[in-house]
């Protein structure tokens, strides 16, 4: 849940919520049903949206070896379940602090830099395809968050970990 939200019901322990308060659960809950209604859309066309990006990904990418391009599109695959939680949860966090750490080592590790900037941009473009305006709006800050701290240089230290 978003961190503001959890503040938010910790704090009614002892007392009422207050009006702004009240307002930003509002805005929260008048949103769960986009947010669910994109998750659901997401969660029914990944195969195909992943299957698309894979396969554009081995044309624009015929030197690379197979094992590293299932590698990438797994971890993408990984990478845009945790950013659909994110979303739905509207919550930042949860991509940081279930995705981003264990996941930017594995990059590290397997050097997939390069692919996945590739593979990155094919998936942007098939979710505009994909996704109504709406709902890439909702997924859009958790994918950019989750796609620009992995892109970062091994040496640059990731925000907010």
């Amino acid at each position: 849940m978003h961190p503001q939200l959890e503040t938010i019901f910790d704090e009614a322990e002892n007392r009422y919520l207050k009006p702004e308060e009240l307002s930003l659960l509002g805005e929260y809950v008048d949103s769960l049903p986009e947010r669910l209604e994109a998750y659901r859309n997401l969660r029914d066309r990944e195969l195909k949206i992943m299957q698309s990006v894979a396969d554009q990904l081995q044309l624009e990418l015929p030197q690379q070896k197979v094992e590293m391009l299932e590698r990438s599109i797994k971890n993408a695959l990984l990478l845009l379940r945790y950013c659909a939680m994110g979303m739905l949860l509207n919550d930042e966090t949860f991509v940081k602090e279930r995705l981003l750490g264990w996941l930017s080592q594995t990059i590290q590790v397997y050097d997939t830099r390069s692919i996945d900037a590739v593979l990155y941009r094919l998936l942007n473009q098939r979710l505009k395809q994909a996704l109504n305006p709406r709902h890439l709006t909702l997924l859009s800050p958790m994918l950019l968050l989750a796609q620009n701290t992995l892109q970062q240089p091994a040496n640059t230290p990731t925000p907010n970990r």
